[in-house]
């Protein structure tokens, strides 16, 4: 198959890996012409994925008309905040049918869409899949044991995106919620500056275990009442990610809030990571849906107010032991 890889970070490239060495023939675009040249030239990401080499034949190009003509599937995976941008880019170049799998994790904070919906606005042509799961480009890159969820609302195209990225290292299952798998996906980076900000205060395992813990309990509120199923949340796009992206050495979001729990705002944090923390941009969405749905969602609202209104981490953390008592369990 012809396979359009949009967007050359960590993720894109891992991915692109994974789907030439099933035999695919791979295109990867950027937009950015340097990164592409030392693609091209180094076979290998040195700033976001090094140590994993690229095959000779695998091709470049920063030329939407050349990644998307003739691709029988493409995958996006920008970060969350150009998803509408780049969606737009390449409409143009999208034919009628053509299956586009968003493999990015956010929430669009101006209009509070999930991202498969925000492609689907702007290529309306296209067929929209999702992959996700407990998946770090890291050891995806090396081969490393792996297994995802492929999410489409017809089975029929989600088993055959299963095909297309099952490999003898990578395990795909199927689902048709969609929303649950975006919403699943979004909400764990919040949850993950938590665990961060918890680790970076020394807080130690008992907190962390804990924000896992409820934090799967509220994306799994919010998530059911907009639409996804709860059997999703105890999944892979659910608490598979979420344990993934808060334990984690290469988790982004855990190191952005372990920097913030230690006395950095969230502007310091980013800079020091050098990679996009996508739990920053759905914090602020996480919550405004939350009041939308009129679910209640503390530890997103603490970690708002740390990352946008002053609260210093450790007073974040006193709001959440000192909250009024309740059951566990809502009868």
């Amino acid at each position: 198959m012809k396979i359009g890889v949009i967007g050359a970070g960590s993720w894109g490239i891992a991915l692109a890996k994974l789907l030439y060495g099933n035999g695919h023939d791979v295109t990867v675009w950027s937009i950015d012409p340097e990164e592409i040249s030392m693609l091209t030239e180094k076979r290998e990401h040195v700033t976001k994925l090094p140590g994993v080499s690229l095959p000779e034949d695998m091709k470049f190009t920063t030329d939407e008309k050349t990644a998307a003509e003739g691709a029988e599937l493409l995958v996006m995976v920008v970060p969350s905040p150009f998803i509408r941008s780049t969606a737009k880019r390449f409409a143009p170049f999208i034919k009628e049918g053509q299956i586009v799998v968003n493999v990015s994790k956010g929430i669009e904070d101006s209009t509070l869409m999930l991202l498969d919906a925000v492609i689907a606005e702007e290529v309306p042509q296209a067929v929209v899949g999702v992959l996700s799961g407990p998946s770090h480009a890291e050891e995806v890159g090396r081969g490393m044991p792996t297994t995802v969820v492929a999410g489409s609302k017809d089975l029929r195209i989600a088993e055959l995106i299963q095909d297309v990225f099952m490999s003898d290292f990578m395990r795909v299952y199927t689902s048709t919620d969609v929303t649950g798998i975006e919403l699943g996906a979004a909400l764990k980076n919040v949850i993950a500056l938590a665990a961060g900000i918890a680790d970076g205060l020394g807080c130690g395992d008992n907190a962390k275990a804990a924000l896992i813990t409820r934090g799967i309990a509220e994306i799994t509120r919010l998530g059911v009442k907009m639409g996804g199923k709860p059997e999703t949340f105890a999944g892979l796009s659910g608490i598979g990610d979420l344990i993934v992206t808060c334990e984690s050495k290469h988790s982004r979001n855990r190191r952005a809030g372990c920097l913030m729990g230690q006395g950095k705002t969230y502007q310091e944090a980013m800079d020091e990571v050098k990679m996009v923390v996508e739990g920053v941009y759905s914090a602020k969405a996480a919550l405004a849906l939350a009041k939308q749905y009129q679910v209640e969602l503390p530890i997103v609202e603490v970690v708002n107010k740390v990352l946008f209104d002053g609260l210093s981490a450790k007073d974040g953390l006193t709001i959440l032991l000192s909250r009024e008592r309740t059951s566990e369990a809502h009868e």
